[in-house]
């Protein structure tokens, strides 16, 4: 399974809201391992294809492999269709590096989507589930953490992203 290029800000690809997958493929089960593979090599807790450039409604995470095992979960069209309660946690992001915020979220969720059969799943979480359900829904989307942030802390990043692109240019 090859590891995906995950695209980063201020990449206009991580603003748009994704499609719908309306068949569940061989197409969409190795996108979903390349997912996989690519969020554990990153290593992160969650993916969406719209951060390695897929215009799809697909989610990979797996909050226990930070503990050392692996339980992914694949998700397709998922949506919240409940939540309840408010938590702030602190985030970072795969396509926004070097940058973690306090985000205010729901404390719990339930989620709705297709497994990687086609069938119907329905979720209810709280913890860091909840929080990586939410994040990962935004980047289907076209949300990102820093979209979530004061608009102070946003320029300030927004201002170390152009800096850091224009010494990637004059070095090149």
């Amino acid at each position: 399974m090859p590891t995906l290029r995950i695209l980063t800000y201020p990449d206009p690809f991580l603003k748009k809201e994704a499609g719908p997958i309306e068949t569940v493929d061989e197409q969409i089960v190795t996108l979903a391992n390349d997912m996989l593979e690519t969020m554990y090599n990153a290593p992160g807790v969650g993916l969406a294809a719209p951060q390695v450039g897929e215009d799809k409604r697909l989610v990979v995470i797996d909050v226990n492999q930070k503990e050392g095992e692996q339980d992914p979960l694949v998700l397709i069209n998922p949506e919240v269709v409940d939540s309840d309660g408010e938590v702030v946690y602190e985030e970072g992001c795969l396509s926004v590096p070097d940058c973690l915020a306090d985000i205010k979220r729901a404390e719990r969720v339930r989620v709705r989507g297709l497994d990687l059969e086609g069938n119907p799943v329905d979720i209810e979480a709280d913890d860091l589930l909840a929080i990586a359900l939410q994040h990962e829904i935004d980047h289907l989307n076209g949300v990102l953490i820093i979209d979530r942030i004061s608009p102070l802390k946003r320029e300030l990043y927004r201002r170390k992203v152009r800096k850091a692109l224009k010494e990637k240019q004059a070095n090149a």
